[in-house]
């Protein structure tokens, strides 16, 4: 089967990648350094991770990726990135095409495929009742709510999950210096979340608590000397927790980072009513940090007491946090429970063997 993956990447990420990638001059060589910082790798599927010949991967809305691809197959520089993505499916000679940037590449992009693809699937965990997928053969998502929602909008929805990265298993094996670890977004859509980071950050007078904040662009003008001449006041963060707020982390960083925390704190964003099992629980449980984070349906292997710790309200996560740090050595055996869980239950293996299953349904 040649299958064709594509993604995309954060504002914010792709910043840092350019940096990374500075001195990549080919395809190649700068999907090759994105590859190895492993930056979604928990999407990513196996035959991409292993290189497989018949397997092709790229993020469609990369411009310097993209037209590095298109100068050295002869495309005319004026040829748009949707022009490039339709030319690398062709020249690949997809069967298979997994989508995990659906918004930019509807279902209107799905009609342009080339006669080759016989099955296009996407990846969608949020509703957006504004765009059309119903092209796609079928939706692919880990919260049951929002798998019903795509189909409200016509669309088939089969679950799928992130898996494992093998790759984890070098991440967390010594100390861990950092008492609660934050990574993650804040805006005014993250009212819950917000609540709870500010109760958490107050432990930071007798803890080491480290938030890695991708902040809004209203929040960062909001807080900026400009911003607080002006109106914005609710797109600020409460001073507890910009007081110890960090720049974003994404990648092998973050991967040290949880490597090197007792406590991931995570909250679900608004949107996902009672579902939970965002990829902050995954990367948390694999680097081996405790998961500390709301209640709500989770996925199988994620339970609370067992192989987490589950908080019923914002004001209570605090108090959670704290009692996990006064008898660590016994939450350490449960972080270490969920790890071992996490890699038996979701392996990449089994994340290969669902998606065969749901394109040979289709």
């Amino acid at each position: 089967m040649r299958l064709f993956q594509n993604s995309g990447l954060y504002p914010s990420y792709l910043g840092y990648l350019n940096r990374l990638a500075r001195d990549a001059a080919s395809f190649a060589a700068r999907l090759r350094i994105f590859m190895e910082d492993r930056f979604g790798a928990l999407h990513a599927l196996q035959p991409v991770l292993d290189g497989a010949p018949e397997a092709f991967f790229t993020n469609a809305d990369d411009e310097v990726l993209q037209r590095l691809w298109a100068r050295e197959n002869g495309l005319p520089a004026k040829a748009t990135l949707e022009d490039i993505l339709l030319a690398q499916i062709e020249q690949h000679r997809t069967e298979v095409f997994y989508n995990s940037d659906p918004i930019r590449y509807p279902s209107s992009f799905v009609r342009r495929l080339p006669g080759s693809v016989r099955t296009a699937l996407c990846w969608r965990a949020v509703p957006s009742r504004k765009v059309d997928l119903t092209a796609y053969g079928a939706v692919l998502g880990n919260f049951p709510s929002i798998s019903d929602f795509w189909r409200s909008q016509g669309c088939r929805a089969e679950p799928f999950y992130p898996a494992y990265d093998p790759v984890m298993a070098e991440y967390g094996n010594g100390e861990r210096p950092i008492d609660v670890l934050f990574v993650g977004g804040y805006s005014r859509h993250h009212r819950e979340r917000a609540k709870t980071l500010e109760a958490v950050a107050a432990l930071g007078r007798t803890h080491n608590v480290a938030f890695h904040l991708d902040a809004s662009r209203l929040t960062l003008l909001a807080e900026s000397a400009l911003g607080r001449l002006l109106p914005l006041d609710k797109h600020r963060r409460p001073r507890a927790i910009a007081e110890i707020a960090r720049p974003p982390v994404f990648g092998r960083q973050l991967y040290e980072l949880i490597g090197q925390s007792r406590i991931v704190l995570n909250g679900a964003i608004d949107m996902a009513g009672r579902d939970r099992g965002n990829m902050r629980c995954f990367e948390a449980m694999g680097c081996g940090a405790l998961l500390v984070s709301d209640a709500g349906n989770y996925p199988a292997g994620m339970e609370d007491g067992v192989t987490i710790k589950t908080y019923a309200a914002p004001r209570e996560a605090a108090d959670m946090v704290s009692r996990c740090l006064d008898d660590w050595p016994r939450h350490a055996q449960l972080a270490a429970r969920g790890r071992t869980e996490l890699a038996a239950r979701y392996g990449k293996s089994r994340q290969w063997q669902d998606f065969l299953a749901i394109v040979a349904l289709i």
